[in-house]
């Protein structure tokens, strides 16, 4: 013989009250706990690093004493393609990262390598820019313990300098 199972109303109230609780507490946590825990109640997204490893430094060099200057393309927002530069035979000094336009040029002005005078035209004007980029935005360079080329985006300068 079977037992019948009935439900008291004490277990019923006990469920509905449980799953109310339950729907509050989400709530608050959507409502109160993640705005909180961003301090300003908005959340920001952050896309990419401020930093650029460029690879090896002796490769890098060899790449750029081959080819010339190395254009990177900035490719979330394309208003900040750069170009790196090394001059010298030290693998470990003579960086340069700049932009790789004057300051107000569309992107279609982006500066060619002129390898014959070792500058850069402005395709625009044909205004002519020195090899390590003197007067354009700049982004200071750094070289590893271990080799690695690395270009610090969150330091622009007003030109610029040897790394």
């Amino acid at each position: 013989m079977q037992e019948s199972r009935k439900r008291t109303s004490r277990s019923v109230v006990m469920a509905v009250a449980g799953v109310a609780l339950g729907i509050v507490l989400v709530l608050l946590l959507f409502v109160v706990a993640i705005p909180a825990l961003t301090e300003s109640g908005k959340v920001e997204v952050k896309l990419g690093s401020d930093t650029y490893d460029a690879g090896s430094a002796s490769a890098r060099a060899q790449n750029i004493a081959d080819g010339g200057p190395l254009l990177f393309s900035d490719v979330s927002s394309g208003k900040r393609d750069i170009y790196l530069q090394h001059i010298g035979d030290d693998v470990t000094t003579g960086w340069y990262a700049f932009d790789a336009r004057r300051p107000g040029q569309a992107r279609n002005c982006t500066l060619t390598w002129q390898p014959s005078l070792s500058s850069f035209s402005d395709p625009c004007d044909g205004e002519t820019i020195t090899s390590d980029g003197i007067g354009l935005p700049a982004y200071p360079v750094t070289i590893t313990d271990k080799g690695k080329v690395i270009v610090d985006l969150r330091g622009e300068g007003a030109s610029t300098t040897p790394k």
